[in-house]
Formats: structure tokens, sequence, C-alpha cells
């Protein structure tokens, strides 16, 4: 029977297809063979079809063991209205009560069912074992099967458990399925499953019409507001923003919706009913934009997603090629923006500790190769397939950022000796961090313990910048000349080609990487203000300020920052509702009577030089973006000591006088004089305060060096904070 069904025919029957694609009928084949399959296929590629025409057409019930409640719903209502067989596919999970179990069980009895979708929780359920030990089961697809690896992008224990259920419930054939897995998580998920002689079906990760782009992240204002520019050139169109947080996510979706895009928020911290009614509102388009943690985007089968962003980088790029799949899925148009800065790497990292030790060595690696991304200059899908094991032949592929704009090249050949020596010299045992320490020359407490310093190749590229050896190592992997140990992941080994090229070297030209400076990134935010501010206007509000601190007998910092008033020289606010959009300008602030005279010489210097003011880029803001904001104004007012506020937010003290600072300069009073007479003498109080009084700065720096060793840099920010919030507020 199995030999003789035409594929085709019945793939038009169930489906209305009238040809398969890529490995399906092939992979479909294997299944009605009833050999063990492992399928790797991009998401977009119709991997569900792998699973879903072959239970139709086998004897006894499929089952699919599947992570995402959301997707079974959806999958079993598709299949559904193929058929006019009454309860041909089903789900059981946690979220039916025991009268729908009951008719799902019914339904499988009667021989109805093809198809059982099963959350793995459900499956190891001791009566779904019971019952499911008494029914034929035609085979068992795993889906989203790197779940079952702690090297996957989302590790779930529970899918270690799959085998002995499997084992328990009765042997049949196994396909595990997969969008994203590199050679390490695919060992691991055979081993795991015990199909170590499944037939595999990889199909190439590569998706043309995915562009991809990083850009550097200068702050969260900025990068909102780069977000909403992009959103307004792409208007009507559907896309999925990923954050890392349930807050960001939250602010986010407001600040959006503040500016007019139909936007809605999607995490694991709302109700089922709210999270559903976002799917289909962001199906049925009544929405445009979901803002989401990765938990979303599993369960949505929209091929018509133009854009996916990233609001923070990644933990993973097994992660990060899943959630960017998710664009473009018809084969047209799909936009990948990423948003990358350091600090967000230090972020992620930090998440790790407390984690058991190899955990955390894991999700390390993991976001090593996430940033090599990030900062590289070489083609992005280039690097992607090569991290999944494909070469990707041209050079350019000319769409993503790198391709359109590359950088000079230079040649390299002489470095790649220096790092294949050494690679060779320290016995092929260690990661590529080690190997730079190695050739720079560094005593770091590993290299004195393996005594590697004792070496002869033991600094030989101590004279060479540091940054050349990431890149230099990073496109030596892509180019073959050396390669990560699969089963002792990261470790650097040198190939048969980097053999070759040591006889005889050749030349190895490479592009530096981007750098991702923190300190560059800041002074480029001022930069990019003042580049753009309108000096004239500029000139004005400075004379206007000093008219005002002069009437009012307040030092002109008081009135408004540098950084306010060259914003306003760059934004053109006309009216008070848009002068809260400036920084450092809040509620407060606008209640001052000096606000208007500012938006009005803004207003009237407009109108004399015939000012177009890109009104569309503006970014209306949301007030009170910050809880955090309002717990720390709650805690001060409740007279609570700010040692203790830091404590309860989980941030550091520094930290928290960023963030007071923050509301007293944009306009809110607070009264921390309970606190200064606790830990402060009132004399220093006192000589600081009158030191601001009388200085036409506020700048730390310059305050620190004017009032001497005496008075530390914490008491010199409290007392700032009292002479701001007493005189300008």
């Amino acid at each position: 029977m199995k030999g003789k069904v035409n594929l085709v025919e019945a793939l038009k029957k169930y489906f209305g297809f009238d040809k398969f694609k890529g490995d399906q009928e092939a992979i479909i084949r294997n299944v009605l063979d009833g050999n063990d399959t492992f399928v790797l296929m991009p998401t977009g590629g119709g991997k569900s079809l792998c699973y879903q025409l072959p239970s139709l057409l086998m004897e006894g019930t499929a089952i699919v063991i599947s992570p995402l409640i959301a997707l079974m719903k959806n999958q079993v209502d598709v299949i559904s209205n193929l058929s006019e067989v009454e309860g041909v596919a089903h789900y059981l999970n946690s979220s039916l009560n025991k009268a729908a179990v009951d008719q799902v069980k019914a339904d499988i009895r009667s021989g109805r069912t093809k198809l059982l979708y099963v959350a793995p929780e459900s499956l190891t359920k001791e009566d779904n074992v019971d019952f499911l030990k008494t029914v034929k089961i035609s085979f068992y697809a795993i889906d989203e099967a790197h779940c079952i690896s702690e090297w996957g992008h989302d590790f779930r224990p529970e899918y270690r458990r799959i085998r002995p259920i499997i084992n328990e419930i009765g042997k049949s054939p196994v396909i595990a399925l997969t969008a994203t897995a590199t050679d390490k998580v695919r060992t691991d998920i055979k081993k795991n499953l015990g199909i170590l002689d499944a037939i595999e079906f990889k199909s190439s990760f590569n998706r043309p019409n995915l562009y991809y782009e990083v850009r550097q992240k200068k702050g969260d204002d900025d990068t909102d507001k780069q977000i909403i520019k992009f959103i307004k050139q792409h208007t009507g169109k559907s896309g999925i923003i990923y954050c890392l947080s349930r807050k960001k996510v939250e602010e986010l979706a407001a600040v959006l919706r503040a500016n007019d895009i139909k936007a809605a928020a999607y995490h694991a911290g709302l109700d089922s009913a709210t999270r559903s009614q976002t799917q289909d509102d962001f199906l049925m388009e009544k929405i445009d934009v979901i803002v989401a943690t990765i938990a979303f985007g599993m369960g949505i089968d929209k091929p018509d997603v133009r854009f996916v962003i990233h609001y923070d980088i990644p933990k993973s790029l097994e992660g990060y090629y899943q959630e960017t799949g998710r664009s473009g899925r018809d084969g047209g148009e799909g936009l990948c923006i990423t948003f990358y800065s350091n600090k967000d790497l230090q972020k992620l990292d930090k998440f790790m500790e407390g984690k058991p030790v190899a955990e955390q060595d894991i999700g390390r690696q993991l976001l090593q190769e996430t940033a090599a991304y990030a900062e590289t200059s070489v083609c992005r899908r280039k690097m992607l397939l090569h991290y999944f094991g494909e070469i990707y032949e041209k050079d350019n592929c000319s769409n993503c950022d790198n391709c359109l704009h590359p950088k000079k090249k230079i040649e390299a050949r002489q470095w790649l000796v220096i790092v294949l020596n050494a690679i060779a010299a320290i016995k092929e045992n260690f990661r590529s961090d080690y190997v730079i320490d190695f050739v720079m020359g560094k005593e770091t407490a590993e290299i004195t313990a393996h005594k590697h310093q004792e070496l002869e190749e033991f600094g030989a590229g101590e004279d060479v910048d540091e940054k050349i050896w990431n890149p230099v190592i990073r496109q030596a992997l892509i180019a073959g000349y050396l390669k990560k140990d699969v089963e002792n992941y990261g470790l650097l080994k040198i190939t048969a080609e980097g053999k070759k090229f040591l006889k005889k070297p050749k030349s190895f030209m490479i592009v530096e990487d981007k750098e991702f400076n923190e300190e560059e990134e800041d002074e480029m935010v001022h930069e990019g203000g003042t580049c753009a501010l309108d000096p004239a206007l500029y000139s004005m509000l400075k004379d206007l300020r000093k008219k005002v601190s002069k009437k009012m007998e307040r030092p002109p910092y008081v009135i408004f920052q540098d950084v306010s008033l060259e914003q306003m020289a760059t934004d053109y606010p006309v009216t008070l509702e848009e002068l809260k959009n400036i920084q450092g300008v809040g509620e407060g602030k606008i209640k001052q009577t000096y606000a208007k005279e500012f938006v009005d010489l803004i207003k009237r210097y407009c109108e004399e030089n015939d000012i177009v003011r890109q009104a569309d880029l503006r970014v209306r803001t949301v007030a009170k973006k910050s809880m955090l904001k309002v717990k720390i104004i709650q805690s001060i007012d409740r007279q609570i000591a700010l040692d203790d506020i830091a404590n309860a937010q989980g941030i550091d003290f520094e930290d928290l006088l960023d963030e007071v600072e923050a509301i007293v300069y944009s306009g809110t009073k607070l009264n921390i004089d309970y606190f200064l007479e606790d830990v402060m003498d009132e004399d220093h109080v006192d000589d600081i305060y009158g030191y601001f009084s009388e200085s036409d700065t506020d700048d730390l720096e310059t305050a620190i060096a004017e009032l001497g060793e005496d008075y530390s840099e914490d008491e010199i920010r409290l007392v700032r904070i009292k002479f701001i919030s007493e005189m300008a507020n």
C-alpha cells in the first residue's frame, strides 16, 4: 500500500497544492516506509506538511509533540478545515477541561483522529501514557526538536524525557523536525531521541529575500526614534519587534501607539485570552505591529510579515535565525533590523550568573557567536550560513548592510600564520579568546597555569593592534582554515586547508570588524545632535536662557541644560506638548512660566526663516514611561533611605543617583534632606550648595576639581540633586 500511494494526488486532495517544495516528498516517503527521519528545514520551508500528510495516509494516530500551545490550536484548525471527517485532528494540553479531554479520547478510540498534538508536559502525565498504550501509534513527530539540546536556543528539560515515554507507550518510527540546528545540536537531538541511524534531510538555510542589518544602539530614546521612523517609512506593513524584557515590550508598544502606529504587546505575563486576541488581531491585520518577548511568533503562521526588528541582541544565533525567519515567508520583502551594543551583551552575560557552570559556559559561547555576527564586516548571510554548517559561495549577497556598504579589504596573510602557529603550539586545545591572549603575549592566570608563556610562539603578535585578531580568526573559520570542535564546542582546530596554508602561505584578505565602543556611542549621540542643530537658533536659545537666569537669579543650567537646548535647536518644538519630548524636559519644566518663552521663540524663528519641520519624525513619548521613576518618587516621598531604595529596585547606588538626577533635571521637585541629614556633615552640604549657587556650570568633573579631596563624588552628586530640585523646580 505504501509504495502505491500517489503522493502528488494525495497532496492535491488534502491540501490543494499541485507540487511539493524541496525535500518534502522524499521525507514523506521515508516516513511512510517506517524509517526514523531527521528534518532540518528553515522557517517557512513547509515542515508541518512532512508529518501532516503521512498521518492522513497511515493507519493509526500520529503523535505530534510540540512545545507551543498556540501553534497546536492553529494547526488543528487548519487540518480540521481541510478534512470532511469530524475530529481528524486534536490537541491534548493543559488548556482543555475534562469534558474536552474525554471527547478527544473518544475520537481517537473510534479511529477518526489521525493527528494528535501534545505538549511534552501532557505526554508525561500518567493517565495520558496509560491511554496512549491502548492506541495504535503510526509515528511520533517531535516538532521544534532543538528544544531537546542544551545547545539549542530554547532548551526545555522536559524534552529530554520524550524517548523514555515513547518506549513506555510503544515504539514507532520517529520524525524529528527543527528550523535551526548546528552540527552540535543535531548530534544532541539524535542521541537524545535514540535515532542515531535516522535518515537526514537538510534544506538550505539561505533565505535570499531577507535583508539583514545591524545598527548601533545609542540608548533607548534614539532606538525608539529610529524604530518609529522605520515603521512610518513602511506604513501599513506587518512587523514584529522582539525585546528581551516584558517591561520593555509594554513600554515600546505604548510609545508606538502614542505615535499613531497600530501596535500591541505580547508576552507570557498576559492572560491567554489577551494573547489569543492579539494574535488574531495581527493575523486579521487590525494591528500592524506586535512587540513581543521571544515567547511570541512560534504560533503565528503569517506569510507576509515584512519586517522583524530586534530591539535587543538575541541570546543565540539559532534564536536570531528563527525569529528573523518569521519575515517574508511568502518569498516577498523581509527586512531584518537588529540593534546592538556592548552594554546589552554585558546585561545578557549578567543574567547567567547563578546558573549551573556548564549552562553558563554554553550560554556564553552562544553569546560570543552572536557578538561575532553583530560586529563582523563580512557578508552577514555568509556568516549566518557558515554557523549552520553551510557554505555560501558568493562574496557579496547584495542584500545585507555589509554587502551594500562594503569595507576595504586588508592583507592578513602574516597574521593568519601567527594564529595557526599559535593554535598548533598550544595543541589545538583552546578557544579563540585564549588564542588571542596567547598571541598578544598576555600572561593571564590561565596561560601561566599551562606554562604557555614559555613557548616560542607566545607573544608573536604583541606588536599588532589587538582588535585585528577577532576578524582574522572569524574569517579564517569561514574560509575553512580553522574549524570549531563540535564535541568540545569552541576549541579551535586547524583544518587540512589550514595546514596547507602554513606550508605555503598565500594572500588572505580580511575586513576589520565594526567598532561598537560605548564611549564613542555617547559622543556620537551628542555630536549627532550638534551636527544637526541650527547654530543660529541655538545661539538665540542660549541668550534667552541667560536672560531668564538673570531675572530668576539662578545659574543658566538650572533653567535648561545644554543638551536640552541642543535638541530644541535640532527638533524645533513649537508647542509645550512637543517640548516634553526634549531630553531633560518633564512635566515640571513645562509648568514653569519661562517654558512658553522658549517655544514662542522657536515658533517665531521657524516662521521667519521658513523652516520645514520634520514633524513625522518627532517621537511622542509616553508620560511616566518608566515605572522605576514612579517608584523612586514615591519612596523618596515616604522618606526611605536612598541606599534602601536602590536595593529594593535591584540597582546600584550610582544608577539610582542617575535616575534621581534625571527626575529633578526634568522638572520634578524631590526633597532628599532627610537622607542628607543622615549621611552627610551639615558643613559639607552648605559648602557644596554654596559652590553650585555661584558656579556657572553643573559639570561634575569641574565640581570635583574645584571642591577638592574633602568631598566625595557621591556627596557632590547628592547636594547637586538638592540644589537643582530647590532652584530649578
